[in-house]
C-alpha cells in the first residue's frame, strides 16, 4: 500500500482511470457486437446506418487512449468492408 500522500493520490487516479477505460472498452464491445449481429442476420440497411455510430465510438476510444489509433482504424476498415459486402 502507498505510504506517501503523492503515491496515495496516484493510486486514486489510477483506480479512476481504470474504471473509465473499462467503461469505454465495454461500450465499444457492445456497439461492435450489435453491428456484427446485424451482419450475421444479413440486415444490410440497418448495418449501413449503424456503421457510422460504431466508427465514431471506436474513434472516440482511440482519442481517449483506450485503443491505439491504428487498431481503431483497422477495426473500422474491416467492419466497413463487411457492411459493403452485404450490398
Amino acid at each position: 500500500m502507498a505510504n506517501h500522500p503523492s503515491a496515495e493520490k496516484r493510486h486514486r487516479q489510477s483506480v479512476k482511470r481504470a474504471a473509465r477505460n473499462q467503461a469505454v472498452r465495454s461500450h465499444v464491445r457492445t456497439e461492435v457486437k450489435k453491428l456484427r449481429t446485424l451482419l450475421d442476420s444479413a440486415d444490410a440497411q440497418n448495418a449501413r446506418t449503424s456503421l457510422p455510430k460504431v466508427a465514431s465510438t471506436l474513434d472516440k476510444a482511440a482519442s481517449k487512449g483506450v485503443l491505439h489509433k491504428n487498431a481503431a482504424a483497422r477495426r473500422i476498415s474491416r467492419l466497413a468492408r463487411q457492411v459493403a459486402k452485404l450490398g
